[in-house]
């Protein structure tokens, strides 16, 4: 199986429902590959949840949808025990979780109860009731959507939720000719409706293992260590990146260097992945917003005073 060419095919794919967000799409599957989760923080119709579900539609797998609410509790999630009367024992029901990909849409209108219920998942790949313990099915993926405008009835999701997401996306606006593009195609069909799969489930697992072998030089390991280290020494970031988000940062690159067709990470794939993976990892001081800057702006400053390093071995 020629993996890089089915990584294309399910861009394509993808494509035709979400047009003109190539980099997005880079950014949903890096989440993909390297076994990890997407947060897509956006105002309402840019496209968020077509996005998810024209990625659901692209692979043969299961799909939930859960919308987050404040009236959400963490058992609709994760599922139930239920008393069976004829054979006198408690059965456990399996919630929308149970799926290969996940969409947790406006995640921030739950509880932060019902937020947490997904933190052991999202990490740990299994879910805990009643002191049992239930692994989930590979691939495994949660792409939560936000609205980052609208503060009334929401929960801000905590410092160890965000955590968990491998990336933060924003989608952004589309460009004129692309929301012409859009008008065209969508005037009589959804388009997400009318993709087929091109990948299985099985295939996505495949090519999981594969990225967990692209090379990584020995040089990009003290690079990645020192834009960590960076972060929690500079004079702006109160609260610098983890340890978690430096092996994050590595598992991203690879990613991200397999789905532009290399074995080998260079130093621009650490560099495109910096910003998505550490931003929402980070908090930078009160005077640094008062400066209308972002984390985002920050991250970028981090990375562009350190020296690129020269690899020299790709093999």
């Amino acid at each position: 199986m020629d993996f890089h060419q089915s990584v294309e095919k399910l861009k394509t794919n993808i494509e035709k429902a979400v047009i003109g967000k190539a980099d997005v799409i880079d950014l949903v599957l890096v989440s993909l590959l390297c076994k990890g989760h997407a947060l897509i923080e956006d105002v309402p119709g840019v496209g968020k949840t077509t996005l998810v579900k024209a990625l659901a539609k692209s692979i043969r797998c299961s799909f939930s949808r859960i919308q987050f609410t404040t009236d959400l509790l963490p058992s609709d999630i994760t599922g139930v025990s239920i008393y069976n009367q004829k054979e006198q024992r408690f059965e456990f029901k399996k919630g929308p979780i149970f799926s290969n990909i996940i969409l947790a849409d406006e995640i921030n209108r739950a509880s932060p109860k019902t937020q947490s219920s997904l933190l052991e998942v999202m990490e740990e790949r299994q879910v805990t009731v009643d002191g049992v313990t239930y692994r989930v099915n590979e691939p495994f993926m949660v792409l939560a959507t936000q609205n980052p405008i609208e503060y009334e009835g929401t929960f801000p999701l905590p410092e160890a939720q965000l955590d968990r997401f491998t990336v933060r996306i924003n989608i952004g606006y589309p460009q004129p000719v692309h929301e012409k593009m859009m008008l065209q195609n969508y005037k009589s069909v959804n388009i997400v409706d009318e993709l087929e799969a091109v990948l299985s489930g099985e295939d996505i697992v495949q090519m999981q293992k594969t990225v967990s072998q692209v090379h990584v030089d020995d040089s990009l390991y003290n690079y990645i260590v020192n834009i960590a280290n960076r972060t929690r020494n500079d004079n702006n970031i109160y609260l610098g990146a983890s340890p978690r988000a430096s092996l994050v940062l590595l598992k991203a690159s690879q990613a991200f260097a397999f789905i532009k067709g290399r074995e080998y990470v260079l130093p621009d794939d650490i560099k495109a992945m910096a910003v998505p993976v550490l931003a929402h990892r980070v908090i930078v001081k009160p005077e640094y917003r008062l400066q209308n800057k972002t984390a985002e702006d920050a991250i970028r400053e981090v990375v562009d005073t350190l020296n690129v390093p020269l690899v020299k071995n790709y093999a």
